[in-house]
């Protein structure tokens, strides 16, 4: 997203990178990751299952809008994070050609204006606070997921429920958040990005975590490549992602 980095530490011809969190397809909010050569590679591995296998962002994105157009008396309540994800699912709507105001719940409204002063552009963006119950038919409210069950949800026109996240991937967790159209829309990278990421990088050693250390390890050892789990103390699993 938008001011992330990696960390390249080099020291007597030795590269270690910290990568962070990344992902490896287009986002039209920030600068594409970039694989660095080192000995050492640290790497996330939230999704690092290859159950794990992000759609097409676009496709998503078509899936959203199809359910609006068969369901105008409706409107759409997209539930995503507040830092990165929700400005980049506006830019992607952008692109798709949705041109419509988006109307926003007020925890999104200043990262939101953050972005734009950055140069990222989002459109025409207005309070979803004080309008009509009426006027919201047929139109996309984004809101963090915290809002998507709660009162300030109840006064919109019959909400088609979505939120954008790679888990939603676990039909389990969109049960339990009561989301009618999960949305598979990560800034993580999937099974195949992240073995793709290690294979162009081709580091000395990886070091693996945030995540499922023990399949990305395998993964490695069997291709002879040297790999161990590096275990951070309080790192859970990030719903919103």
């Amino acid at each position: 997203m938008l001011g992330s980095a990696q960390i390249l530490l080099e020291y007597r011809g030795e590269r270690v990178v910290v990568s962070g969190d990344y992902k490896r397809r287009p986002d039209p909010t920030c600068e594409l990751f970039e694989p660095l050569a080192c000995d050492v590679f640290i790497t996330e591995a939230t999704f690092g299952l290859p159950v794990f296998r992000h759609p097409d962002t676009g496709s998503e994105i078509a899936k959203l809008l199809d359910a609006l157009a068969q369901s105008p008396e409706r409107c759409a309540l997209i539930g995503a994070y507040a830092l990165g994800k929700a400005q980049r699912v506006i830019a992607e709507l952008r692109v798709a050609g949705y041109d419509a105001p988006i109307y926003l719940h007020g925890a999104l409204e200043k990262m939101c204006a953050l972005y734009e002063e950055a140069g990222v552009a989002l459109g025409d963006l207005r309070p979803a606070a004080g309008v009509a119950r009426e006027d919201l038919r047929g139109q996309i409210i984004m809101a963090p997921p915290s809002a998507l069950n709660d009162r300030w949800s109840r006064r919109l026109p019959d909400p088609v429920t979505a939120m954008a996240s790679g888990w939603m991937r676990v039909r389990q967790r969109a049960r339990q958040r009561n989301v009618e159209l999960p949305l598979i829309i990560s800034d993580h990278a999937d099974w195949d990005e992240l073995t793709q990421t290690i294979s162009e990088i081709a580091p000395r050693e990886t070091w693996i975590t945030h995540g499922r250390e023990d399949a990305l390890k395998h993964w490695c050892e069997t291709r002879q490549m040297k790999a161990r789990a590096l275990a951070l103390v309080g790192r859970e699993d990030e719903d919103e992602t």
